[in-house]
C-alpha cells in the first residue's frame, strides 16, 4: 500500500518524545521536559510588526517560488556582513523551515546509491531524508574527547567513489559542537581535487559561547564553491513557527533545480512571514538576539554544572546551540531505556543518544527556565542514585 520511500524512513524521536512528555500532562502529571528544540522566548517585536503591517497592507498573495526580492536581498546582505559570503539572490531560496530547504536540496541532488557521510552523533532528521531520497547515510562516529568533532582523518576513511555528500552542522544539534576555522580548513584539504558537495547547517550560529563562530564557506574558494550554507531563523530569533529557512550556494543551477522542485511542491513561503523576515536579518533585532545568547550561556553553565555534580553522568560544556549531549553509560547504556523511565519515574523528559546514532547518552534541552532546570536535574539526581539495572 505504501511507497517504499516512506517504509525507508522513521518517525523524529524527538518529537515522539515531547509528545510523550505532552501526553503525561495532559494526563494530570506534571513534566519538566528537556525534549524539545525550541527557545522559550517571545519572537521579537520588530518581527511581529513587520507581520502586522504586512497584514494591513493586504499582502497576502502569491510571490515568485523563491522569496520577495527585499527578502533575498535582505539574506546575501546578512551573508555578506556577518559570515563574508557573497551570492548573488537567484542562488538563494527561501523554503519553509531551514528543514524544507534540506528536504528539497537532498531531493533534487541525491541519487539511488549515492552516499552522504554524517558525523554522529546527528541531528534525526539528516539519515531520514537521505534515506527517503534513496541514498546511504555514512556515519562517522565522533568521540566524546574530541568535542564529538569529526577529524580529517575519520573523514578521508569514509569517503569512497560512491560519496556524494559530507552533512556538517556546526553548532550541533545534538552536541553543541563548534567546529573552529583551523579545524574546517583540514576537512576541506581532504575534500580537495574531489566533486563532493558540502551541505553546511548553521542554524545555530548565533548561539555560541566562549568561541567564534565561522561559515564553513568563509574558509577558502574550495569551500565556498562546493558548500551549500543551509539557514533560517527558528533557532537564533525563536522564530519556530514562523517557518522560514534558505539556503544560498555558489551554483545557480542548484537553486533553479530547487526553484523547479518547490514550484511544484510548495510554492513560496507564505507572504506575511517574508516581509516579517526583514527585520530578523537587517540587524533590527540585534540586541534581543544576544540577550538571548547571554541568557543561554548563563542556563548553559548552570546545567553543566548540576549534571556534573550527579555520580554516574558527565557532560562536556558545549560550545553553542542549547543542548547538553549527557553521558549516562555508567548509570545505564540503553539511552532509551533511561529516558523511559527517567519520564515514567520522575516526570523528566529528555531525548534518547539512540536516536542520535550514538547510545550511551542522552540529550538535554537547557532552552527552558532556571527554576525547570533546578528541579528537573534534582529530580534526575534522585532518579539515578536509585536507579536498578
Amino acid at each position: 500500500m505504501f511507497s517504499p520511500r516512506i517504509d525507508r524512513m522513521e518517525e523524529s524521536l524527538t518529537i515522539a518524545m515531547t509528545q510523550k512528555a505532552r501526553e503525561l500532562k495532559e494526563a494530570g502529571r506534571e513534566v519538566l521536559s528537556f525534549s524539545a528544540g525550541e527557545p522559550d522566548f517571545d519572537t521579537p517585536r520588530a518581527v511581529k510588526e513587520a507581520a502586522i503591517a504586512a497584514i494591513e497592507a493586504g499582502f497576502g498573495k502569491y510571490t515568485a517560488v523563491a522569496g520577495i526580492p527585499e527578502l533575498l536581498e535582505a539574506i546575501a546582505g546578512k551573508l555578506k556582513r556577518e559570515n563574508n559570503l557573497s551570492y548573488p539572490t537567484k542562488n538563494i531560496v527561501v523554503s519553509n523551515g531551514a528543514k524544507h530547504s534540506l528536504f528539497n536540496l537532498f531531493a533534487v541532488l541525491l541519487s539511488r546509491g549515492n552516499e552522504v557521510v554524517i558525523p554522529a552523533p546527528t541531528w534525526v532528521s539528516y539519515p531520514e531524508m537521505v534515506r527517503y531520497h534513496g541514498g546511504e547515510p555514512v556515519f562517522v562516529q565522533t568521540k566524546e574527547s574530541n568535542g564529538f568533532k569529526m577529524t580529517p582523518e575519520q573523514l578521508e576513511a569514509a569517503i569512497t567513489p560512491k560519496t556524494h555528500i559530507v552533512m556538517l552542522n556546526s553548532p550541533s544539534n545534538p552536541t553543541g559542537a563548534v567546529y573552529t576555522r583551523e579545524e574546517y580548513a583540514a576537512l576541506g584539504k581532504v575534500l580537495e581535487g574531489t566533486d563532493i558537495l558540502v551541505f553546511s547547517d548553521e542554524m545555530y550560529e548565533k548561539l555560541v559561547y566562549d568561541v567564534t563562530f565561522t561559515a564553513l564557506a568563509s574558509v577558502s574558494e574550495d569551500l565556498y564553491h562546493r558548500t551549500i550554507t543551509i539557514n533560517g531563523l527558528s533557532k537564533s530569533v525563536a522564530m519556530t513557527g514562523w517557518r522560514m529557512g534558505y539556503f544560498a550556494t555558489a551554483d545557480a543551477t542548484i537553486a533553479a533545480a530547487v526553484n523547479k522542485l518547490q514550484s511544484q511542491m510548495t510554492s513560496n513561503v507564505c507572504s506575511i512571514v517574508q516581509k516579517a523576515s526583514l527585520p530578523a536579518l537587517d540587524g533590527s533585532v540585534d540586541e534581543e538576539v544576544e540577550q538571548m545568547r547571554r541568557i543561554f550561556q548563563k542556563r548553559r553553565d548552570l546545567a553543566a554544572h548540576l549534571i556534573n555534580q550527579i555520580e554516574g553522568l558527565h557532560v562536556v560544556k558545549p560550545d553553542g546551540a542549547f543542548y547538553l549531549y549527557v553521558n549516562c553509560q555508567a548509570v545505564e547504556p540503553d539511552s532509551m531505556k533511561f529516558a523511559l523511565s527517567l519520564l515514567e519515574q520522575m516526570g523528566v523528559a529528555v531525548v534518547p543518544g539512540c536516536g542520535f546514532e550514538m547510545e550511551g547518552y542522552v540529550r538535554l534541552s537547557f532552552a527552558t527556565s532556571e527554576d525547570v532546570i533546578e528541579r528537573g536535574i534534582e529530580k534526575m539526581a534522585q532518579f539515578v542514585k536509585g536507579y536498578k539495572k
